[in-house]
């Protein structure tokens, strides 16, 4: 472990938080209902008050739904006696502008796709993974289970068991560690023209697949999605600060990112790849991700780099001129880590996974070092801002609806800094791990 954790700082303020789905308009025309999130219990309506306020009231995370589609998030607080969806719609009525019409790919055709899921010893999350896959509402696809340098056969046993090999789950096994490998396995694997990945801590909505793959059918320039990525739970002090200032979600808006065309207002373009999505919700047209090589095997979790192979991926297909799109209709239930030390192993990973990835594309793609160097004065702006200590009450939950007041603490700034200076050396020592490993399709 190239840092040292500090101590837990004090988080007395940081109770947990239920997690709940509110859809504004329900389809027997009853008003505003809540459903619990993937993993949590129903949110009921509160007992009557007992005079203890800190017992009495209830904060609330809730995606908000309009018709089925994700249109943003709030955070409540329920007091004792309150109807929990009357609460949280008037306050989504205030806090939310709802979009008028469909999203523009809604009535394309979800093309055939592959789904990937890449996984290391936990079985019982793997499980709960699967079960939602399968319950997907995609007419057509297949999943591959990738089994990364496993030390047991837990994995296996439980993929190809009955329970999951006769409903047409695949098991694939990648002995080279580092998640980038075992996505490059699936790659060689599938069996479809789309790809599809996710992580083995997630829980999919049931129409994820299908918003995911069915931008491509709608727009055939396109060579990879991104998706909504929310917290399955927020119990720990750890999950909330996370969620609090940024976790993993882009936004309520969809958009498109277009090399032809680059954003206004991203002057980092194409390099601010953690602006574009993550790999818990990703899609691929599988012809432009191998054209470029695939994820590079010096990336990723599992490797020396600590992260940056969903990063790389995006920017080297946006550098040869692919567009991409982020659609929040394909919605993901991440199971965030719940502890301080896993915390501070992410924020280090943040900022390694980085410079990993800028390291990555300079070496695989040499050509693009004068745009890199254009744009390194305001990168290095932009990370100083990134890593900074962030002060209470700065921090948007999902979507910019609502705020927190729980403020960013100073060593994980700092190991986010460490992160970005460790990153290049890291993957440096990753690409030496790896050296002489081919691409699993290449030489087929």
């Amino acid at each position: 472990m190239p840092y040292r954790t500090a101590p837990l700082p004090d988080t007395s303020r940081l109770g947990g938080i239920a997690v709940t789905e509110l859809e504004l308009e329900a389809p027997d025309g009853s008003g505003p209902r809540t459903t619990p999130a993937p993993g949590s219990p129903p949110l009921e309506r509160a007992a009557p008050p007992t005079g203890r306020r800190d017992r009495d009231d209830r904060r609330v995370f809730a995606l908000v739904r309009l018709r089925g589609r994700p249109v943003g998030t709030v955070v409540g607080r329920i007091r004792a006696g309150d109807d929990p969806a009357t609460v949280l719609a008037e306050q989504a009525a205030d806090e939310i502008d709802l979009p008028v019409g469909p999203s523009p790919s809604a009535a394309a055709h979800a093309p055939r796709a592959t789904v990937v899921v890449a996984t290391r010893e936990r079985p019982g999350q793997l499980a709960r993974a699967l079960d939602s896959l399968l319950a997907q509402d995609h007419p057509d696809f297949e999943i591959v289970v990738v089994d990364n340098a496993p030390v047991t056969t837990a994995t296996r046993a439980l993929v190809t068991g009955a329970a999951y090999r006769d409903r047409g789950v695949r098991y694939a096994l990648e002995p080279v560690p580092g998640l980038a490998s075992a996505h490059n396995r699936g790659i060689a694997e599938a069996g479809a023209d789309v790809l599809a990945f996710t992580d083995d801590d997630v829980v999919a909505d049931p129409g994820w697949l299908t918003a995911l793959t069915r931008p491509f059918a709608a727009d055939p320039r396109l060579a990879c999605v991104t998706g909504l990525i929310l917290p399955a739970r927020l119990s720990t002090p750890a999950q909330i600060l996370l969620e609090s200032h940024g976790g993993f979600a882009k936004g309520f808006t969809e958009r498109r990112y277009d090399p032809a065309h680059p954003p206004a207002d991203e002057p980092l373009f194409p390099f601010t790849a953690g602006r574009f999505g993550s790999g818990a919700s990703m899609a691929f047209r599988a012809g432009p991700l191998r054209a470029v090589g695939g994820f590079d095997p010096a990336t990723g979790t599992g490797t020396a780099a600590r992260g940056g192979d969903d990063l790389y991926a995006f920017v080297r297909l946006l550098a040869e001129g692919h567009p991409l799109l982020y659609t929040p209709d394909a919605i993901v239930w991440h199971r965030h880590r719940e502890s301080w030390a896993d915390l501070c192993g992410q924020a280090h990973g943040y900022g390694a996974g980085l410079t990993a990835c800028l390291t990555a594309l300079l070496v695989r793609r040499p050509a693009l070092l004068p745009a890199l160097l254009v744009r390194l004065p305001r990168g290095l702006a932009h990370a100083r801002t990134m890593t900074a200590p962030r002060a209470t009450g700065t921090a948007g939950v999902p979507g910019a609806h609502g705020t927190y007041t729980h403020p960013w603490p100073r060593h994980l700034s700092r190991l986010e800094r460490r992160g970005l200076l460790y990153g290049p050396v890291g993957y440096v020592r990753a690409r030496l791990a790896v050296r002489g490993v081919r691409r699993p399709w290449e030489g087929r």
